[in-house]
């Protein structure tokens, strides 16, 4: 087991006991989400911490998603339920990128593709800013929040 799936597994456990019906069906299902990736492809794999922030984070964009369609459906108690999970799994994450820590990434991403090219970077290296830019911030910001900045930053 990883690092985050112990430390989840034991929030579940800590639950269970105190009775959290909610918070221990919420671990479960983020748990089982690392499990399935484990054993997701061709052959059984440990999961780095990395691995491990990727499927959280991609199980936390589904519960806002969720959310969102709840919303514009008129199910406000399903939407409330979605954010709840969304916030709670959340917490397992690390701290998202401020606005000035990605505008600071992304300047030195497009400074770095400048240097390389000898002339200021185009939009057609924009993918490739992208790219790096989401390399460095390792999940800690909304990939199109990062595609924004650096198309601000090109145009």
């Amino acid at each position: 087991m990883g690092v985050l799936e112990n430390r989840l597994h034991d929030d579940m456990v800590a639950a269970m006991k105190a009775g959290d019906r909610s918070t221990t069906t919420t671990l479960r299902m983020a748990i089982g989400a690392l499990k399935n990736e484990k054993v997701a492809g061709k052959a059984a794999r440990d999961l780095s911490e990395a691995d491990e922030i990727a499927v959280l984070t991609r199980e936390v964009n589904r519960r806002r998603d969720s959310a969102e369609a709840y919303t514009a459906g008129n199910r406000p108690e399903l939407a409330e339920k979605e954010t709840a999970e969304a916030e709670l799994i959340g917490r397992y994450l690390p701290a998202p990128l401020t606005e000035a820590e990605l505008d600071a990434l992304v300047a030195e991403e497009v400074a770095a593709a400048e240097a390389s090219a000898a002339a200021k970077p185009t939009m057609k290296q924009m993918g490739q800013i992208i790219r790096a830019v989401n390399g460095r911030a390792q999940g800690r910001a909304q990939g199109g929040e990062i595609a924004a900045k650096v198309r601000a930053a090109l145009g």
